[in-house]
C-alpha cells in the first residue's frame, strides 16, 4: 500500500495539508501500539510497524517537496540518493549568485535588511518553481518535474545558508 492508498488520498501533489493531518490523527488513534498493550507479542509488532509506516507516510506526504519525489518515486523516478547535476545554464548562473549574494551576507552578518531581502527573493523563486512543479506533476511531464525538483532542493540548500548567516549575526 503506498501512501496516499494508506491516507485514503488520490495520488496528486495538490493536496489538502489540513485535510492530511485529520486523517493522519485519526490512523494514530486506530493504529497506536496502546491500544494493542494486552494483545499478543505479534499484534504489539504490528501496531508499532503500521504506526511508524503512518508516521513516514505523513512525514513524506506534508512537505511539497518530499510528495514530488514520492509520486515521482511511484512513476518509477527515484531522486532520493542521485547526485545529477542540473544542465540548464540559467539555473546554474542563477546559483552562482546566489553564492556570491550568500558570501556577502556572511560578511555583513549584521545586516538584517540583506538577509530579509535575500529570504524575500528566494522565497519568491521557490513558489515558482514550485508552481512549476505542480504542472508538471499533473501533466504527468516526469522529466520536467524531476529537473523542477532537483532545482528545489538546491533552493531548499539556500534557505539553509541563510539562517546559518541569520544565525550567527544573533
Amino acid at each position: 500500500m503506498n501512501h496516499f492508498e494508506l491516507f485514503d488520498l488520490p495520488a496528486a501533489f495538490d493536496i489538502d495539508a489540513a485535510d492530511l493531518q485529520q486523517r493522519y490523527r485519526k490512523l494514530q488513534q486506530q493504529l497506536h501500539p496502546d491500544r494493542f498493550a494486552s494483545g499478543s507479542e505479534r499484534d504489539k509488532l504490528l501496531a508499532v510497524q503500521r504506526t511508524a509506516q503512518v508516521n513516514d507516510a505523513y512525514q513524506t506526504l506534508k512537505t511539497p517537496l518530499n510528495r514530488a519525489e514520492y509520486i515521482l518515486q511511484l512513476r518509477g523516478i527515484d531522486l532520493q540518493h542521485e547526485q545529477q547535476t542540473i544542465r540548464d545554464p540559467d539555473f546554474l548562473m542563477a546559483q552562482m549568485e546566489w553564492r556570491e549574494r550568500i558570501e556577502e551576507l556572511q560578511q555583513a552578518a549584521d545586516d538584517f535588511a540583506a538577509i530579509d531581502s535575500a529570504y524575500g527573493d528566494l522565497d519568491a523563486q521557490t513558489r515558482d518553481l514550485q508552481q512549476q512543479l505542480e504542472q508538471h506533476i499533473k501533466a504527468e511531464a516526469n522529466e520536467a518535474a524531476a529537473i523542477a525538483v532537483r532545482k528545489l532542493k538546491f533552493m531548499h540548500k539556500l534557505r539553509s545558508e541563510i539562517e546559518r548567516v541569520e544565525d550567527s549575526a544573533d
